[in-house]
């Protein structure tokens, strides 16, 4: 059989741009973010970005015996409420605090992040848009962005989708590990106030939301203020500059963060199981956007308690004499703080003990 040999010129060959991975976009959005990872400069960051890797020196940052501290996580399906409602500004903010958070609740001060961002279109407007709120994630939290990834994956995500992951490590000096061993009976829970639904439960919040037949561009019903879609995006708090605050003073037994597993699955990771912690959820008014998914939803009571964090981001579990002190260094460094239980004594029955869950949702 004869065989037509092709013409060189008419065939020039794939490219790597032909596959749909654009490197040009990827060296524009790295140009774009340098002067954001700039701004996160801190005491001990060595280099900037470009490197295959970043160096931090811990004792330029000013440790003597430190632990070090890490973690990673992710925003979950709230980023599919950023892409529909095409609102990216706050999405890095949250990458950062659900990896600060945790680093704070072990006494560590965050020292350096990295974020992995992954997409099948690389738009740098959006890109950078993205890291412009991981950078002010990392202002808010004193650690430096140090690097990250950008990886361009046509046929893995969709065009306009993308997917974040956030890398934090801290530093604590030994003597001063949060380990929760010192947590007793007596300890009163501060519950310190959330922003919003934070950075959990997105799943059920979409499913709501297609329940309701809402749009993000809406108005709220819950808030008149904002778009349904800007109401649901408000950015996680960042707690680490105020529960560093409180940490400075005597008092601070635990700290817990409420993420996945809302107030009944996250404080008794911090405590032994002879003890339980009794909350009172008539302490603090449960925010709209609380109010309107149990209802909207037709959500149980427990089933909000276990999925959402109702309100509360942060509790504090601290010793009864120095719970006035601590609880005005928290309200000195703008946090919103209520006294919400005690730990008590358990041999059998739950780990939390949510009191007043019915009352809580009434007006």
């Amino acid at each position: 059989m004869a065989t037509t040999r092709q013409d060189p010129q008419a065939d020039p060959g794939l490219t790597y741009r032909d596959s749909g991975v654009d490197i040009d976009s990827g060296d524009a959005l790295v140009e774009a973010i340098k002067p954001l990872a700039r701004s996160t400069d801190r005491r001990g960051t060595m280099g900037g970005l470009g490197g295959f890797g970043a160096l931090f020196d811990l004792k330029a940052a000013g440790y003597r015996d430190p632990i070090l501290v890490s973690g990673t996580d992710g925003v979950g399906t709230k980023l599919k409420i950023a892409v529909a409602a095409r609102m990216h500004g706050g999405i890095g903010i949250d990458l950062v605090a659900m990896c600060v958070n945790d680093l704070l609740v072990q006494g560590a001060e965050p020292l350096f992040f990295l974020d992995y961002f992954a997409t099948g279109k690389l738009d740098v407007d959006v890109g950078r848009a993205v890291i412009a709120g991981i950078a002010e994630g990392c202002r808010q939290a004193g650690c430096a962005l140090v690097g990250g990834e950008t990886a361009e994956m046509p046929g893995m995500y969709a065009c306009e989708d993308y997917d974040l992951a956030g890398f934090a490590v801290g530093a604590v000096e030994r003597e001063r590990v949060l380990t929760g061993a010192h947590v007793a009976a007596g300890d009163i829970i501060l519950g310190l106030a959330a922003s919003g639904v934070h950075s959990n439960g997105f799943s059920l919040v979409a499913g709501t939301v297609e329940r309701a037949g809402l749009g993000f561009g809406e108005r709220a019903p819950f808030d008149a203020r904002q778009s349904l879609g800007q109401a649901l995006l408000t950015p996680t708090r960042i707690y680490v500059k105020s529960g560093l605050a409180a940490l400075k003073a005597n008092g601070v037994h635990a700290l817990a963060h409420i993420t996945g597993g809302g107030l009944i699955e996250n404080p008794p990771r911090v405590y032994s199981d002879r003890l339980a912690a009794r909350i009172d959820m008539t302490k603090w008014r449960m925010p709209p956007v609380f109010r309107w998914l149990k209802a909207t939803g037709n959500v149980a009571p427990e089933e909000m308690a276990r999925t959402f964090n109702c309100g509360i981001g942060t509790i504090a579990i601290v010793a009864a004499s120095e719970a006035a002190a601590i609880t005005g260094i928290l309200r000195n460094h703008g946090e919103t703080v209520y006294p919400i239980g005690e730990m008590v004594p358990r041999a059998t029955g739950p780990a939390v003990v949510l009191e007043g869950l019915d009352g809580a949702w009434r007006d």
